[in-house]
């Protein structure tokens, strides 16, 4: 049975875009290398026709991995769920960490959309883990790699 993968709307649209710029862009660019590294003539000892395949392997698997993705994905549009004060997937979860005074604020993605730099965090993560089902007011235990954290849900957003 295959699983479904939840995904935001944005991820999705970022992956859509990333589909359409290889399927658009690279696969033409890369086929045209490849002819012109064809006219060259010995295939053999050809850097260019070897390098130019190399592209094309890597393109086509990187579209074949998209399409699968896309094709098991559960698109999440967190901005048709009713507000609340309750943390899901996709949802914007300020808190303050309790053991530092440190305030930090994370928006839950999907695996393939995880950027801590950008603020995102999977899923999966220890930290989304504890998080999701909790609401506001909620003081919530976290066990990170750093050892155990204890944080207070501030505010959820659901942009």
């Amino acid at each position: 049975m295959i699983q479904r993968v939840p995904m935001t709307n944005a991820g999705a649209v970022k992956l859509r875009a990333e589909l359409h710029e290889l399927k658009a862009v690279a696969r033409p660019r890369i086929t045209a290398a490849i002819a012109e590294a064809r006219a060259h003539g010995d295939l053999k000892e050809n850097a260019e026709y070897h390098a130019a395949r190399e592209q094309q392997s890597f393109a086509e698997g990187r579209i074949a991995e998209i399409e699968a993705k896309l094709a098991n994905a559960h698109i999440i549009d967190i901005t048709s769920l009713p507000p609340s004060d309750k943390v899901v997937f996709g949802s914007t979860v300020r808190f303050i960490d309790e053991d530092n005074g440190e305030e930090k604020r994370y928006q839950i993605v999907g695996e393939d959309e995880a950027d801590i730099k950008q603020g995102k965090i999977s899923f999966s993560s220890p930290i989304a883990r504890a998080l999701i089902g909790k609401f506001v007011g909620d003081v919530v235990e976290v066990q990170t790699p750093g050892g155990l954290k204890t944080c207070e849900i501030v505010e959820v957003e659901y942009l």
